[in-house]
């Protein structure tokens, strides 16, 4: 079975986590949780980074470092996984969805400002499948209205846009790192900021919002969403080898677009000219996602759907119309995109696919 997306792991991953056992610092503590954070935000061009449990939980932080709360609105895409639509129902605030592009899937961010109110109090794009989103324009937004800009990059780490990393334009980041990501802890997240009050309220946070000097007194409502040493050690293996890894990633893409160029029906995802997409997963959208998907199961090959919009979601009801994450929901595809993918793998998926269409 060639499996959708799985960790690759040829770093100094088993040194450090060896390491961690070998010293007995295997919880919150120890000096590899400092260094992944500090080289991870280093990477993504900021001077600070929080870890966290996940990136869901580095979204609710963000949102609650921003002190959002009941009463106020955070605009998001309604086409998304499912935890940036959660961060913000976890803080009691009410999440203003938007469309998406149908070229990027991305937010639309021509419709933004005719959701921006007296209430929003965040914009939170996502960088749908590694591609960032266009953020001149949502900076545009965030500075004539005065609103703070939550990346949802979990998707993305190393993706460029304009020569900057995402996670790395905007007030706040927020990555993951579970198992299918570019870089792994297994479970975990990451927070990444330049505003120094920012980094040290989210630390406070984050770790029961304890108050400085007096042990087990803390004056509001905090969150154990520390990572373990043993998950930083593998971060920081992983770290060591992004950019070879997001070189693997761009190089696989480039293999399915040489080999499904002249498929008809198969609709290949774009890189903008100003983007570098890390192809976090490689999207395709075709008109028969359903029958694709069981044939090439039935030749050992796994794949994903595309993410079911956030106004489709049983928990959350939302009466707008959003007709492009409706169709590209119905008709998108993630291929195999794990970083260890061979030439041969990649060859004989398109074979497949040219077989079944």
């Amino acid at each position: 079975m060639i499996p959708a997306c799985e960790p690759y792991l040829d770093g100094n991953e088993l040194k450090y986590i060896s390491d961690c056992v070998n010293n007995n610092w295997i919880s919150s503590k120890g000096e590899y949780v400092d260094k992944f954070e500090s080289g991870f935000a280093r990477y993504c061009g900021c001077d600070y980074g929080i870890s966290t449990t996940s990136g869901t939980a580095a979204l609710h932080l963000a949102l609650a470092t921003l002190g959002i709360g009941k009463g106020d609105e955070v605009i998001i895409p309604t086409f998304t996984m499912v935890s940036t639509l959660l961060s913000v129902l976890y803080t009691g605030a009410t999440p203003i969805l938007i469309d998406c592009e149908p070229d990027t899937h991305n937010i639309n961010v021509d419709k933004i400002e005719e959701k921006i109110s007296t209430s929003t109090r965040c914009i939170m794009p996502v960088h749908i499948y590694g591609h960032p989103c266009n953020m001149d324009l949502i900076i545009e937004l965030s500075l004539k209205y005065n609103i703070p800009i939550v990346e949802d990059a979990a998707e993305a780490h190393g993706a460029k846009y304009r020569g900057r990393r995402a996670g790395g334009l905007s007030d706040i980041g927020c990555f993951s790192f579970y198992a299918n990501k570019v870089i792994t802890t297994g479970e975990g997240g990451m927070v990444v900021t330049n505003n120094k009050e920012y980094a040290a309220r989210a630390r406070n946070l984050k770790n029961l919002a304890y108050v400085d000097g007096i042990k087990y007194w803390h004056q509001e409502v905090g969150f154990n969403y520390r990572m373990t040493n043993l998950q930083a050690a593998l971060g920081l293996a992983q770290l060591e080898k992004i950019d070879e890894y997001i070189k693997k990633r761009r190089k696989n893409a480039s293999l399915y677009n040489y080999y499904l160029k002249d498929v008809t029906g198969v609709e290949l995802p774009v890189e903008l000219p100003w983007i570098k997409s890390i192809y976090w997963m490689y999207a395709i959208k075709v008109p028969c996602r359903e029958f694709l998907t069981a044939e090439l199961l039935g030749k050992g090959i796994e794949t994903r759907p595309f993410f079911i919009p956030m106004h489709k979601q049983p928990f959350f009801e939302n009466g707008g119309s959003y007709p492009i994450s409706d169709e590209i929901s119905r008709s998108g595809l993630c291929l195999p995109s794990g970083t260890g993918l061979k030439e041969k793998d990649i060859e004989y998926i398109c074979n497949c696919i040219k077989e079944i269409l």
